[in-house]
């Protein structure tokens, strides 16, 4: 575990005055998990020791907030992990800095493509699949049937049985926003979430955070990334991991150095590092099984097999766009967040 004095679990502390940045200083943002996250700031620290690094963890919604906030007056130089659709959107808005690195070669297809789509504003540094995760004991206990489909999710039976992020926040739940209008059409696609707002207990601020609840028994199920839900079965707990039968979408988790960095060298040197293999290695030790971009790298032995998974064609472009995000946040906040709330 890293020293208290590299991470920082608020956002104000990254609100630092101009004045005191200083060379060999990083502001990071992170939006993994925070285990994730204090993993690479202390590796990168070890191998770097004359930068220190100031880390916020937020999720990606949180994460773009603030990066647009601070457009005129930046106090972050790199945000690292997190869905690729809101760097897109930071991107789109030039929020963040065009950069093409050395390792841009070494990466995987999806993740050059993401650095194509945004001008070399962003790059995909990992990729992961939309599914769940249910607990096989409340199910077995409660006598609840295995949720195969996005259909059989409507169940009656699953009422306050499922947790799902709020997409205004997280990125996960804004993936499984995009995913279903993409896969049934947008008015279908928010007729199904009013219907399966009966079933949701809570709309969590973290993506992550539904299926650690249902880890811990607090609910039945969490719709999460199939990584997150793969974490927790890996820890012991009764998680079956589940993608559904009518298809699904996937991330491209991605980073970005934001424009006017008061220390984009440094940026560049972390945003250089987090993409060699060496680096991607190591993300398995904290409880990280995403597909890594670095072509080189060794993924987890258990790494979800995609080739198993029927994905749908995620359109990045359209609905990592500020106008088709804004668009669908807005009608998910007045038809299904506003219902959520009565």
């Amino acid at each position: 575990m890293m020293k208290k004095t590299l991470a920082f679990a608020l956002g104000g502390a990254l609100s630092l005055p101009a004045f005191a940045a200083a060379a060999g200083e990083l502001n990071l943002i992170c939006s993994a998990d925070v285990v994730i996250c204090e993993k690479l700031v202390s590796e990168f620290q070890a191998s770097h020791p004359d930068t220190k690094v100031n880390m916020v963890r937020l999720s990606s919604g949180e994460a773009y907030a603030k990066v647009r906030a601070e457009g005129r007056n930046p106090q972050t130089d790199l945000w690292w992990g997190g869905t690729g659709d809101p760097h897109l959107q930071a991107a789109a808005d030039e929020l963040t800095a065009p950069y093409e690195s050395p390792l841009l070669a070494d990466q995987q297809d999806w993740s050059k493509k993401q650095a194509e789509i945004s001008g070399n504003r962003t790059i995909g540094v990992y990729t992961g699949a939309l599914g769940w995760g249910y607990n096989t004991k409340i199910f077995a206990d409660k006598g609840l049937k295995e949720p195969a489909c996005w259909a059989d999710l409507l169940d009656p039976s699953l009422k306050g049985e499922i947790q799902l992020a709020d997409p205004n926040s997280s990125g996960t739940a804004y993936t499984a926003l995009a995913t279903l209008v993409q896969l049934m059409g947008e008015d279908q696609a928010f007729d199904y979430l009013k219907k399966l707002n009966a079933n949701v207990s809570q709309y969590t601020k973290s993506g992550s955070a539904p299926v650690k609840a249902a880890a811990r028994g607090e609910t039945g199920m969490g719709i999460v990334f199939l990584h997150d839900a793969v974490s927790q079965t890996v820890e012991g707990f009764p998680i079956k991991p589940m993608t559904p039968c009518e298809g699904t979408g996937y991330e491209v988790g991605s980073m970005s150095i934001i424009e006017g960095a008061q220390n984009p060298d440094e940026a560049k040197a972390f945003y250089d590092w987090v993409l060699t293999p060496e680096a991607q290695n190591l993300m398995p030790e904290s409880g990280s099984f995403q597909i890594p971009s670095n072509k080189n790298a060794t993924p987890s032995e258990n790494v979800p097999d995609l080739s198993t998974v029927k994905l749908i064609d995620y359109d990045f472009a359209k609905y990592g766009s500020s106008e088709t995000r804004k668009a669908l946040l807005a009608r998910w906040d007045a038809e299904v967040g506003g219902a959520a709330t009565e």
